[in-house]
């Protein structure tokens, strides 16, 4: 396909594949604007969508927006642009958090330009058990170059490593259940029927039987609702992303790395969820770095594995987030 005209139908296009990115409780902290004098789109935060108790510096908003960036920017360049993508443009305008011009055509058109296009359609967060054999080295490679390319990096964590951090992503559940603030305010962001925001229930999954898994704890937060404990796979891959600095600039830096993984993922069918529990306490993101991969700064870990697609979780309409 190659549509170089910023019609609205373009338009509609390139949003709807920027608000099917992950974000963090699904609050889908974005809002766009077509500047047409300059043959842009804006992409800005939403204040009113914010976590302001796990999230207060707005690190998880800004991964979340950088992750829609990179699904704006993907689907520009399989319309047949060279977007370009300016971050945090303007200081004096801090929710702007990028700007995407849509100039310049591409000359060629890539096969895996299309691939990495269609696979924002499939990607689903997994929060079930895993089945099926490791995910084999060439395509975890795959994954590594993705983060690479979005000046990240992926480190894939021995058995010993791998239990320390599901160590501290246990810590950071218990202490998450026990706040009150903090569960309060997870218990606000579960999806009412029939709206687009929030978590759905229908993608709260069961607890780890073993106890070895630390899975999100959304059961807790929700008692009425019981989902029997399942058997999770005994020895879990966790990869953990990481940036060089940990800035606004390196968090939506780490949200288009992560969204490239999960897109190259979603290409070889590997399935993954987010285990986000530790980001949240300074001490406990700090405490995942691994001093012999070099000083980056974590900011995620990455479950990844085989298993089913998974539903797609809703999301505001393109109309409802895009002024032109």
């Amino acid at each position: 396909m190659n549509i170089r005209t910023l019609d609205a139908q373009t338009l509609e296009t390139l949003v709807s594949a920027a608000v099917a990115a992950p974000s963090v409780h699904n609050t889908q902290p974005w809002h766009f604007r077509l500047v047409p004098e300059t043959s842009s789109l804006e992409v800005r935060s939403v204040p009113e969508r914010t976590l302001a108790v796990m999230d207060p510096e707005g690190r998880a908003l800004h991964i979340s927006v950088g992750a829609a960036v990179f699904n704006l920017r993907a689907a520009a360049r399989h319309l047949g642009w060279i977007p370009d993508v300016r971050l945090l443009p303007d200081p004096a305008e801090p929710d702007l958090l990028a700007a995407i011009g849509l100039d310049e055509p591409a000359a060629v058109h890539l096969r895996a330009t299309d691939t990495l296009y269609e696979a924002i359609w499939h990607r689903h967060s997994i929060r079930t058990p895993f089945t099926g054999p490791p995910v084999p080295g060439p395509v975890l490679a795959e994954l590594a170059e993705a983060a690479l390319a979005e000046d990240a990096a992926l480190f894939l964590p021995d058995r010993a490593e791998t239990e320390r951090l599901l160590h501290l992503t246990a810590e950071a559940e218990r202490l998450g259940t026990t706040d009150p603030a903090l569960r309060q305010e997870s218990r606000s962001w579960i999806q009412q029927p029939g709206e687009p925001l929030g978590i759905p229930v229908s993608a709260l999954g069961p607890q780890d039987s073993g106890g070895h898994l630390p899975m999100r704890d959304f059961g807790a937060l929700q008692p009425e609702r019981h989902l029997a404990p399942a058997a999770f796979e005994p020895e879990p891959r966790i990869a953990v992303l990481t940036t060089r600095g940990d800035a606004r600039t390196d968090w939506l830096q780490a949200g288009m790395a992560l969204q490239h993984v999960l897109l190259v993922a979603t290409v070889h069918q590997v399935r993954a969820s987010l285990l986000h529990q530790a980001m949240e306490w300074g001490n406990l993101r700090w405490a995942a770095r691994e001093t012999h991969q070099g000083p980056g700064h974590v900011q995620m870990l990455i479950r990844i594995g085989y298993g089913p697609e998974g539903a797609p979780t809703p999301r505001l309409r393109a109309k409802d987030v895009l002024d032109r």
